[in-house]
């Protein structure tokens, strides 16, 4: 799946409950802050994900050329630059050395080290941060209460292997059609936040795993290795209840295989937010949420359509499943909106 879009906690462990029902919440807690297998970082797009442990390395190393390229577009708007950036990461580092440390502490360390030229660029707290975690020095450690920890990946993680920038890139669109194609190279690079020029290069360098198909007339390319594959498959018209975020809503630059354009607004809102929606053999058939009232748990599903019973019933299959991973029964209301 590309990572696990991780901006609500909640959402990233529905996201991976709905491709893996035997994901428990305590099972991927363990696997976050016990077990070290899933890793929390910024990565695509600058935005919170999480990734499998031992991919780390892959996803910060295609990631980094471009990640850096526009930090330092912000710095530069804030009258920072580069040396300002290696000392953050310097002082953040050794703030770091002896354990895990709250991003307020964090955060305040750095603000005592600046020097005048850097406070206009320190009001933007995560700045601070963002240099270390880019470079793939530190990544989320276990919280503490409400607040958030960083740690050093090199206390926190097997020493990663080393890996060429370039096949890092190719071997991310290999991921990404993996789990998205058919896409387009525009599609790779919205999803990922990797520079036009970077992934262009990337892209064509693999011209011999690619296969180009058409899609509602428009040529988009899949893996070649998956082609046989996809050419026997047809949709199943299954129904899950996709949580916010969803990385399946998030990989085309276009999303007009995906949901009707009246319909666009309620799921893509503004200022980012994506609405939890109802994927019925593919596409958008609806949104929903959940309300929760003491220890009683209910599923709002609004439809774009009316329901005939068989998709009335397959929302409460899926209701009932929700309903065991968040630990409570989970009963439904639907309606057409």
């Amino acid at each position: 799946m590309g990572g696990v879009q991780a901006q609500l906690m909640s959402a990233a462990e529905m996201q991976l409950w709905t491709r893996r029902r035997s994901s428990t919440r305590a099972g991927i807690q363990s696997a976050l802050w016990e077990e070290r297998a899933l890793v929390k970082t910024t990565c695509m797009r600058l935005t919170l994900h999480l990734l499998a442990a031992a991919d780390f390395p892959l996803y910060m190393t295609a990631l980094k050329s471009s990640s850096l390229a526009t930090m330092y577009g912000h710095l530069a708007r804030a009258g920072a630059g580069r040396k300002h950036a290696t000392k953050m990461i310097a002082t953040v580092m050794d703030a770091l050395a002896d354990g895990a440390k709250t991003q307020r502490d964090l955060i305040a360390r750095a603000k005592n080290a600046a020097d005048p030229s850097m406070r206009r660029w320190l009001q933007y707290p995560w700045m601070a941060l963002r240099p270390a975690i880019i470079e793939g020095l530190i990544c989320y450690g276990p919280p503490r209460g409400n607040e958030v920890t960083f740690v050093r990946v090199d206390h926190w993680l097997p020493r990663p292997r080393k890996l060429d920038e370039d096949e890092a890139r190719r071997e991310l669109i290999r991921r990404f059609l993996g789990a998205f194609g058919p896409a387009t190279v525009r599609d790779f690079m919205k999803w990922s936040g990797i520079k036009a020029a970077e992934a262009r290069r990337a892209w064509t360098s693999l011209d011999d795993e690619l296969a180009a198909v058409s899609v509602d007339g428009a040529t988009q390319w899949l893996l070649r290795r998956d082609l046989p594959a996809l050419a026997d498959h047809a949709p199943d018209g299954s129904l899950r209840l996709l949580p916010s975020f969803d990385p399946f809503l998030l990989a085309h630059a276009t999303k007009d295989h995906l949901i009707d354009r009246r319909h666009y607004k309620r799921v893509y809102r503004n200022q980012g937010w994506i609405t939890p929606v109802v994927l019925i053999g593919g596409r958008v058939a609806g949104i929903w949420s959940l309300e929760t009232r003491g220890k009683a748990v209910t599923a709002d599903v609004r439809l774009f359509a009316p329901a005939g019973r068989a998709t009335r019933a397959a929302i409460e299959r899926e209701a009932a499943a929700l309903g065991t991973f968040l630990g409570a029964r989970c009963d439904v209301k639907v309606r057409t909106i």
